[in-house]
């Protein structure tokens, strides 16, 4: 008996390894495609460039004395609205990455092919995020290394690894939203944009470009519980105050529950379209 475990187990290895290295192939794939369209690759550098440069203006016009304090220190605009825009990019990037993918398939016929193929759901959907995984952190890094030496933005050090911590449990929220908007792909075909206007609305409401402290106190009570502004608050108390680990642990304990729920919605919603997709044959119809 030792034996044929001790195989099972050896085959199960394998067949592990095997799905993992899947995750490569997901990669080139999405890298080759992003950089095929040099043109939208640039516009999206320029577009967060511009929206930096317009927001530094829009900040000569706020009294600093209006800005939220965070760890003892008193945010300048520039540095509390970049958190912001890193934030909602993030969100927005894998809403769009994820459905114009699935939507990509379609068109082209590919999507029945691809899920005939020996690879797992999960590992279909988690390489179709392992790029922006690998390009979002980058990218992050570069625009705060922008925002520092083109405006004089200052950024505790101290608070890199906390608010990467933060991040890691922020992600499967992000996830759960963008599994969710590939189901709704699946089954609306070009009807999926109401979740991408949903989540541009909870990004918006949550304090993102302006502080929640000029808002209507019933807006404030109810955003409390908007896990995306419980993040955008972590984050900003360890880059902005610099108040390390100890600053983290309450956004941590809401944030981490709320993207679990997100992530077992999303997974399920997703197993349930391409069940019915399957199910009436309209899996390739677009």
């Amino acid at each position: 008996m030792s034996a044929l475990a001790a195989a099972f187990g050896s085959a199960r290895r394998e067949r592990q390894t095997r799905e993992l290295a899947k995750l490569t192939a997901f990669l080139r794939r999405d890298f080759l495609t992003a950089w095929s369209y040099r043109m939208a690759f640039v516009s999206e550098w320029f577009a967060l460039v511009l929206q930096a440069l317009m927001f530094s203006v829009v900040g000569k016009l706020i009294n600093k004395s209006s800005m939220p304090v965070y760890g003892g220190t008193r945010s300048g605009y520039i540095e509390y609205v970049a958190i912001g825009i890193i934030v909602g990019a993030f969100i927005g990037i894998g809403l769009h990455r994820v459905a114009s993918t699935i939507r990509q398939e379609q068109l082209m016929g590919t999507l029945d092919s691809l899920l005939l193929t020996p690879t797992s759901v999960v590992m279909m959907q988690l390489g179709s995020a392992t790029y922006d995984l690998i390009y979002v952190p980058i990218r992050t890094l570069l625009f705060l290394l922008f925002i520092v030496l083109t405006f004089g933005a200052h950024f505790h050090a101290s608070g890199i690894l906390p608010s990467m911590l933060l991040m890691a449990a922020f992600v499967p929220l992000v996830w759960g939203l963008v599994i969710f908007t590939a189901a709704g792909q699946l089954t609306f075909r070009r009807g999926s944009g109401g979740l991408g206007a949903a989540a541009g609305l909870l990004v918006l409401g949550s304090g993102a470009f302006f502080p929640l402290s000029v808002t209507p106190h019933w807006f404030q009570l109810i955003d409390r519980w908007n896990p995306i502004a419980l993040a955008m608050d972590g984050l900003r108390e360890t880059l902005i105050g610099g108040v390390g680990w100890t600053g983290i642990g309450r956004d941590i304990a809401v944030v981490a529950p709320c993207a679990v729920i997100a992530l077992a919605l999303g997974l399920a919603t997703f197993a349930r379209a391409l069940e019915r997709e399957r199910r009436r044959g309209t899996l390739g119809v677009y």
